[in-house]
């Protein structure tokens, strides 16, 4: 009897010593975690704003700038350009813009830093094109100055301005000073409305078209 009562201290002894073990034993890193290396940190995205200007712009009196100087914040600003041409920045006070194109603008502004940083890296974009406008008057729904676009037709002119009831669309014309001369150029606008490209006449900056 007693041999028996021995045999099973033994047992339970053995069971709760392997329990204790299994309990305590370090458990086993996960091998696919190990095996992964640490993400890597990607820096945040730019937020340098899109240009409103096309390849070779060149920037006139109340269009806005973004200029931006790598690493330096304080150096950076969206402004406009003055009338008188200029734009005013920290460092440098007045910058002559307007007659340049933003690389044209931004190496100038890049020479001038030289004297105060080391690198600076600038940037110049064209935010608002205010400077290239028409206009537009007479038997129309919205008469007044226009973005000049890139490329712009008087017909797409035309389509912005929409005419009211009382238009005579086919006694329309361009506005238009050439070497301190005023032209009229007549628009068909039948021709116009029938795909006629000779008769769709390319806007340049300051043109007013009349819709009697």
């Amino acid at each position: 009897m007693k041999a028996k009562t021995a045999f099973t201290t033994l047992v339970l002894t053995g069971f709760v010593t392997v329990g204790s073990w299994a309990q305590n034993a370090p458990k086993e890193k996960d091998k696919t975690a190990m095996d992964t290396p640490p993400a890597a940190t990607v820096p945040p995205a730019s937020q340098e704003p899109a240009s409103a200007a096309p390849v070779g712009y060149v920037i006139g009196p109340e269009d806005t700038l973004h200029v931006s100087v790598w690493k330096e914040p304080d150096l950076s600003a969206t402004l406009p350009v003055r009338p008188d041409g200029m734009i005013s920045l920290p460092l440098l006070n007045d910058v002559q813009a307007a007659g340049l194109t933003p690389m044209q603008l931004r190496d100038s502004i890049t020479s001038k830093l030289k004297k105060y940083l080391a690198d600076p890296r600038v940037t110049v974009v064209v935010t608002t094109i205010n400077s290239q406008r028409i206009y537009v008057t007479g038997e129309v729904l919205h008469t007044g100055p226009l973005t000049l676009v890139p490329e712009m037709t008087v017909l797409q002119a035309l389509a912005s301005a929409g005419f009211n009831q009382f238009a005579n669309t086919k006694k329309i014309y361009v506005l238009r000073m050439e070497n301190g001369k005023q032209q009229k150029l007549p628009v068909n606008y039948k021709e116009l409305l029938q795909g006629n490209p000779a008769t769709n006449i390319l806007l340049k900056p300051g043109d007013t078209i009349v819709v009697p």
